[in-house]
């Protein structure tokens, strides 16, 4: 049996990064960071506090948006869910009637990440964390 893989990261689409921004703080008082084209202009949201870039508190979560694009289908709210060996979790979605999106690629000073179908037909993404990272 495989062991359970917590939730650690949720993503959702942005069409300009600067009204996304002012209406999670503004609505939520979250901190953003955005970051620039060496990263895909992805901003990091900061829901709860943080030590190191982690969430302290015990089953809190950050997140981050991504420019809505048009040659990506299905871009609506994601979760990312943490997993030790990223290659076994991709081989259990194909045996389990999911669909990987693509090979991983690596997210610098983060980890291995990609994106998956489930069998259902929902979106989500996985994480390889580096180690001492998670």
């Amino acid at each position: 049996m495989t062991e359970p893989c917590p939730v650690v990261h949720f993503e959702m689409p942005y069409e300009d990064a600067g009204r996304m921004a002012a209406f999670y703080e503004q609505v939520f008082g979250w901190k953003t960071n955005a970051l620039g084209p060496e990263m895909g202009h992805y901003v990091l949201a900061e829901t709860t506090e943080t030590e190191a870039g982690r969430a302290v508190t015990p089953g809190a979560i950050n997140g981050g948006f991504f420019p809505r694009r048009d040659d990506r289908p299905a871009q609506g709210p994601l979760v990312v869910i943490g997993v030790a060996d990223i290659a076994a979790a991709m081989e259990r979605i194909g045996a389990s009637g999911g669909t990987v999106h693509g090979s991983p690629h690596e997210i610098p000073g983060v980890g291995l990440y990609v994106a998956f179908t489930d069998c259902e037909g929902n979106s989500a993404c996985m994480l390889q964390p580096l180690r001492g990272t998670a």
